[in-house]
């Protein structure tokens, strides 16, 4: 006990305690200084894509809003990636950016772009479950719920964001792909869409067909005469007569008595485009009423059009093809948020929406109007 109590006392002849201790205390500060600034600079977007393999996730980073906006906000990698209020959830974000620093350096993983291709799912799938634990804190240090204007947001922005703040949503349910490109899913409706495709190369004898893809309109029976429009994706025709291997067809549609442009549509108010005909097929337009729009006072009217098809890509049922959409909507729409049921918005309000997805998919025009005729058809202010 006694040289327990002299080496506390009297720990050497030369330094005194005073000396020794205060020698510890700045041995402790600079520790905790070089520390410190170790982990705030192994958090900054300058050590974040020190790594060659993070150049492509840069780039998609600063194509993003969160790199430049209106507002001259920007968001670093550590506020989306590191959650802060939690000393818990940092220090496991700390700890699985080693992991990063492991397959860049030691294992390989991530070395080139293909094989970053080939990880990103799993690392996307990481990010995402760190937001799911979370309840998306890293997002909510930023945007909250309480601070939101939804006056100042889009109808369909403030229904859902109302509906999501009742919940406490966590926000990655519905904003994947935010910053970054999404994993390559696997789209199995191009496969639905290929035996479709196969299985209606000849129209089936039906007096009702519905069309897979666009189809030209012509004068007369013979694809050599004049074009007189687009027949759209999921558009109805009632069959006439069938003449060297085509089809006369009648479509029913409305359009704005004002309007110039051509747009059939399939209800009164609704723009749900049918065709698109050119000035000469407008002229041979028979008229079956006109009626005023109640929520908008504009006069619509509604016309019959005949002309010839080709008997290729027509289904006798629209079912099939409402199926080939919505396993198209699930599968794309689903890689980056919830999938909003059809009936959540109307027919109209759903143009802009899905028009604000579109940098975000890799749809074809055509997969697109497909897409939209599904959701406008299956919306809240249509008759189910």
């Amino acid at each position: 006990m006694k040289r327990a109590w002299h080496f506390f006392t009297k720990p050497s002849t030369k330094y005194s305690v005073f000396t020794i201790a205060l020698v510890a205390v700045v041995m402790t500060l600079v520790s905790v200084f070089v520390f410190h600034e170790s982990i705030e600079y192994s958090s900054s977007t300058e050590f974040c894509v020190s790594c060659h393999s993070m150049d492509e996730n840069y780039n998609e980073y600063k194509n993003s809003i969160h790199f430049k906006n209106a507002a001259g906000v920007r968001a670093e990698c550590r506020d989306c990636h590191i959650p802060e209020d939690n000393p818990i959830d940092f220090l496991k974000a700390k700890i699985g950016g080693l992991g990063d620093i492991y397959s860049e350096y030691i294992s390989g993983d991530i070395d080139t772009p293909l094989k970053f291709e080939q990880h990103r799912q799993k690392m996307a799938e990481d990010v995402w479950k760190m937001m799911a634990d979370t309840n998306s804190a890293p997002c909510k240090s930023c945007h909250t719920y309480d601070a939101m204007d939804h006056a100042k947001q889009s109808p369909a922005a403030a229904a859902a964001m109302t509906g999501a703040a009742a919940k406490n949503m966590n926000c990655i349910e519905c904003h994947k792909g935010i910053a970054h490109q999404l994993p390559i899913v696997s789209e199995k409706f191009h496969e639905v869409f290929t035996q479709l495709k196969a299985n209606s190369a000849i129209a089936p004898s039906a007096t009702t067909l519905y069309t897979l893809t666009e189809k030209k309109l012509y004068s007369d029976a013979n694809e050599h005469s004049s074009i007189e429009g687009i027949l759209l994706p999921a558009s109805g025709v009632t069959v006439l007569a069938t003449k060297n291997n085509m089809l006369q067809v009648k479509l029913v549609g409305w359009h704005e008595k004002s309007a110039q442009s051509g747009i059939i549509n399939q209800e009164l108010g609704k723009f749900i485009n049918v065709a698109k005909l050119k000035e000469s097929a407008k002229a041979t337009e028979k008229l079956i009423q006109e009626k005023v729009d109640p929520l908008t006072g504009m006069q619509w009217q509604q016309v019959e059009i005949t002309a010839w098809i080709t008997q290729s890509y027509l289904q006798p049922n629209m079912e099939s093809i409402w199926q080939y959409a919505k396993g198209m909507y699930n599968e794309t729409c689903s890689a980056c948020h919830a999938v909003t049921a059809p009936e959540f918005l109307s027919a109209n309000q759903w143009i802009d929406t899905l028009k604000s997805m579109k940098v975000y998919n890799s749809l074809t025009p055509t997969e697109e109007r497909t897409l939209l005729k599904y959701l406008q058809m299956h919306a809240k202010d249509m008759p189910q």
